[in-house]
């Protein structure tokens, strides 16, 4: 039998790291829980954890700088949890690479269907790989490898993406020329639900642009008066050899 996905709730908030083991756990859920950074980094260590629930407020450390060490060396999904709720601190929590957003106080079932949501998004990529393994994008200089999820520029050097970026990136690289407007990158790369902070597709396109140098006049990734984005180079799909410094 496969086992229950793993939730690790980080919160030094002990009522609500309680509570939400317990609900979770309800669901069906293993759970650990965690009151702060050091204890967080013990339960990744020690066991395989398939979601990360991750206050932003911890008493050893700022959750951003957490979720961004995280990120750099994993691609477990993260969904951040705040009291915060202007608009620049959920753009920096995209921005450093978590996979949702929500604001406390807030419904447990909500947190629960987010869960879901991006377990689903998590499982439907790994399902994806087999296919991704036939083929790489070249585009503008780069070379994408859907199989290992890397880009790797014109000298060779790898493009640092997280999940998200790539996910956007294979988007525009899987329909080249063809305008996306916010609503559908968010079906594609997110599984959208209803609450889901739209401003998240316009984050990623301005980080995925920063990362592949796209600035001046000409645009890998071309804005759309009221309309969306369009990926304006061509895209060349060759059969996929293993990228530079890996064995076939």
């Amino acid at each position: 039998m496969e086992a229950s996905p793993h939730i690790l709730v980080v919160d030094d908030d002990q009522e609500i790291r309680k509570l939400l083991g317990r609900y979770l756990q309800g669901q069906g859920f293993r759970v650990t829980l965690a009151q702060d950074g050091r204890q967080a980094e013990k339960s990744l260590t020690s066991n395989r954890i398939d979601l990360v629930v991750l206050d932003l407020m911890l008493p050893d450390t700022s959750g951003l700088d957490f979720c961004r060490a995280l990120r750099a060396r994993s691609q477990v999904p993260i969904i951040l949890l705040t009291a915060l709720k202007e608009d620049v601190d959920r753009i920096i929590g995209l921005e450093v690479g978590a996979d949702d957003y929500l604001g406390k106080p807030f419904n447990p079932r909500e947190l629960l269907a987010r869960i879901r949501a991006v377990l689903r998004r998590t499982a439907a990529r790994e399902a994806a790989v087999p296919v991704a393994q036939q083929q790489t994008y070249r585009f503008a200089g780069f070379v994408a490898y859907p199989s290992t999820r890397r880009v790797i520029d014109a000298s060779g050097e790898d493009v640092p993406l997280t999940a998200g970026e790539f996910e956007l990136l294979q988007a525009f690289l899987l329909r080249p020329g063809r305008m996306l407007s916010r609503d559908q990158l968010l079906d594609i790369t997110q599984g959208r639900s209803g609450s889901t902070f739209d401003r998240s597709i316009d984050v990623l396109v301005s980080r995925l642009r920063r990362k592949l140098g796209d600035v001046g006049s000409f645009r890998i990734l071309k804005t759309l008066r009221n309309g969306g984005y369009q990926l304006a180079v061509s895209v060349e799909t060759v059969d996929a050899p293993s990228p530079p410094g890996q064995e076939p």
